[in-house]
């Protein structure tokens, strides 16, 4: 039998119709600008964040894209509305692990606690507008050949056996920051100030314009936002195939970052089983790709519905969390038997 690459568009049922009308994508940017912008002032004035207003600020985050969440579901049905929510709980699952490569990058850079959430900011604007890029050129691709629903399927394979393979071998995931070729690249064209200078980018040294320790690090952090833009978009095209609703939940999904870091800092280093759920979470969104790709080809090849994709998600996910928990218990008991000899 030949195969044929078809364009999707000639393909029955390769996708369901956008709900972004005009109305909804402008709200959904302004709305985005506008949390952003009220970001920055908030850190304007740089300040050690409390958890009590961390905690404040994730509740915003998390309130607001459920009650989103719901308007999808009244108005558009519940199939999207399932694939609202469980692509807002994949990229919420992934964004935990952006949050902890940031916390191995502010480490690494002796980052001063008060600037941290503004150096947070830039790597949130960074990862928005990366994903922006990739999610229009997705949509793009998806919408011309059928073909890149396997190329997205077999980019979160691999990627799921790179995370699985480094989880198991116990990688020291520490940040050289010396061998960090966004920092090299600066380093050669300009010269470097050995201190923060506040929320500044730049300053005097010697009489010349030099870049901060703060340009350094953010650089860092944009250079890891476009590998993760890499994995996140395929990801939560795997879930729906609407554009409008892979923009807002990857939006949702990224823009409480800021504060959740300082919520789960402490906890990051606890979930020692990160790398195994989320390696799980992309394989099983990889092969749905791979399904979809093939029942588009062959129609006696099931699909997987999104239904269950939203199951198996939150069952990874509680798996992980649950394991993580057991292990962590166990090494603290583990510690103080040694203790107690």
């Amino acid at each position: 039998m030949s195969v044929t690459l078809a364009p999707l568009a000639a393909t029955e049922s390769a996708t369901l119709d956008s709900i972004g009308s005009p109305m909804l994508w402008t709200a959904a940017i302004v709305g985005v600008l506008a949390l952003l912008a009220l970001d920055f002032l908030i850190t304007r004035r740089p300040h050690d964040v409390s958890m009590k207003e961390a905690l404040a600020w994730s509740a915003f985050y998390v309130a607001l894209p459920l009650a989103f969440g719901g308007y999808v579901w009244s108005q558009h049905g519940s199939e999207r509305g399932v694939e609202y929510y469980t692509g807002y709980l994949v990229e919420k699952s992934l964004s935990v692990d952006n949050l902890f490569v940031f916390m191995l990058l502010l480490t690494a850079f002796a980052v001063p606690r008060a600037l941290q959430q503004r150096v947070l900011l830039y790597g949130i604007i960074g990862a928005l507008v990366l994903r922006g890029i990739f999610i229009a050129v997705g949509a793009a691709a998806l919408s011309a050949f059928d073909f890149f629903f396997l190329l997205f399927g077999l980019i979160l394979v691999a990627t799921a056996v790179k995370i699985l393979r480094d989880a198991l071998a116990g990688k020291d995931h520490a940040v050289d920051i010396d061998q960090l070729r966004s920092v090299r690249l600066l380093r050669r064209f300009f010269p470097v100030t050995g201190e923060y200078h506040g929320t500044r980018m730049t300053a005097r040294l010697d009489g010349r314009r030099a870049l901060t320790p703060l340009a350094l690090v953010v650089a860092a952090v944009l250079a890891t936002d476009i590998v993760f833009a890499v994995d996140s978009v395929p990801a939560v095209y795997g879930i729906t195939s609407d554009p409008y609703l892979v923009f807002v939940t990857n939006a949702f999904a990224l823009l409480g970052l800021r504060a959740l870091y300082f919520v789960l800092e402490g906890a990051l280093s606890s979930l020692v089983y990160l790398g195994h759920g989320l390696a799980a979470i992309l394989a099983f969104i990889g092969a749905k790709l791979v399904l979809h790709w093939a029942h588009l080809r062959w129609d006696s090849i099931p699909e997987i519905p999104t239904l269950m994709s939203l199951g198996v998600v939150v069952g990874i996910l509680a798996a992980t969390v649950a394991a993580s928990l057991v292990a962590r218990r166990r090494q603290r008991d583990r510690e103080l038997s040694s203790s107690a000899r």
